[in-house]
């Protein structure tokens, strides 16, 4: 189907400060941002799109997608109601619906987005992780050397790590366990800390899996009593000390025994993780040279000035191109009608009722809610 012929939705998660429970929201608005700027990218290219915020209301969004008849969804949804931890959910309902999106599929969003279980797989197949445990009390020992960085075990984006997320001892580990639990509602994973250099590669899947050329964290810059990391202070605040003393280096200028390495696991991981279409891999190298995988991100940040575009640019590919063999590979799985189902989405309505449908959804839960949490 030519672009002419296509109607293609741009879906963003849209910033609600009244769901938002925290203050690390400059993650969040940005997603609008990212939204605008790959429509106007895609019409310049000469698709027709559409931009779709989703906010409160998930069925008026599934509405407006229907009514326009929407042929292919960006998808750009990094969670539901301020809680990233819906983003699996999200692209859950596409592919119940039949909506054809780009992007890796619920499975792999919802494997990714706990780093603890990411963590478990990758190391079932081989590749490299930092030792690690998860943590649901402050008071639960931890059998790992320190100097250990401490993280909310199910966000993206840097959301609770800070310099101090670092702790070289027992009493601020505890301390800052404490602060994870309360504040994101989760346990922390705590991992023992690999003082050296971070770098990240691209990964893009159009028929074959690409690594694009490696980027690197320049920590040289970096004052000496601050922990080199990529913080959220250092991720998103343009005008704080740590942005401006990490910038990313791309190409990174490394040699090609240890790109080649990188480049490697990031294709490896991807596949392990189940990803589609794109994803961005993290790593850190120890003093002693041995590289571990920090995490798997199947929905990286894909605005011009992040990572991701800098990668394409590094190769050499075009941020519209990029889309492009996107929008194509989404439209192919439409053809393909996955799992062989009609799911009435061509109809010109959807062929469930919704209000059957919830309905069952509650009692469901209901049912289980009235069991116990384990053993049932």
């Amino acid at each position: 189907m030519s672009s002419e012929n296509l109607l293609v939705g741009i879906g963003y998660n849209a910033y609600d400060p009244v769901s938002g429970t925290r203050d690390e929201r400059e993650s969040e608005e940005s997603v609008e941002q990212v939204a605008q700027e790959v429509y106007a990218s895609i019409t310049a290219a000469g698709y027709n799109a559409v931009v779709l915020p989703l906010s409160k209301s998930l069925m008026s969004f599934l509405r407006r997608i229907n009514s326009l008849k929407v042929d292919v969804l960006i998808n750009l949804c990094e969670g539901f109601l301020g809680r990233p931890q819906f983003e699996a959910n999200v692209a859950g309902v596409f592919e119940i619906l039949g909506i054809p999106f780009t992007g890796s599929n619920s499975r792999a969003l919802s494997l990714c987005q706990d780093k603890f279980k990411s963590k478990a797989v990758l190391h079932a197949y081989g590749l490299p992780t930092a030792r690690g445990r998860l943590i649901s009390s402050a008071d639960q020992a931890v059998d790992l050397s320190f100097p250990l960085i401490v993280k909310p075990n199910s966000e993206d984006a840097s959301l609770g790590i800070k310099s101090d997320s670092v702790v070289f001892d027992a009493k601020h580990l505890a301390e800052k366990i404490k602060i994870v639990i309360e504040k994101y509602r989760q346990p922390a994973l705590v991992e023992e800390f690999i003082e050296g250099r971070e770098f990240n590669v691209a990964v893009l899947d159009n028929d074959r899996l690409q690594a694009l050329p490696v980027s690197e964290i320049d920590f040289s810059g970096m004052p000496d009593n601050v922990p080199k990391i990529c913080s959220y202070e250092a991720k998103w605040f343009e005008d704080h000390v740590l942005y401006m003393a990490s910038p990313p280096v791309c190409p990174a200028n490394i040699d090609e025994t240890l790109r080649d390495r990188l480049q490697q696991l990031a294709v490896a991981a991807f596949q392990v993780m189940g990803c589609r279409d794109y994803a961005r891999v993290d790593f850190r190298m120890g003093k002693d040279g041995r590289i571990y995988i920090l995490e798997v991100n199947p929905n990286p940040d894909i605005s011009l000035n992040a990572g991701y575009a800098r990668g394409l640019r590094a190769a050499g590919i075009e941020y519209h191109d990029f889309w492009m063999r996107l929008i194509d590979r989404a439209a192919a799985r439409k053809e393909q009608q996955w799992l062989s189902l009609d799911y009435g989405w061509d109809q010109g309505a959807m062929s469930v009722d919704m209000e059957t449908f919830w309905q069952q959804v509650f009692e469901s839960a209901w049912r289980r809610k009235e069991k116990r949490w384990f053993g049932q």
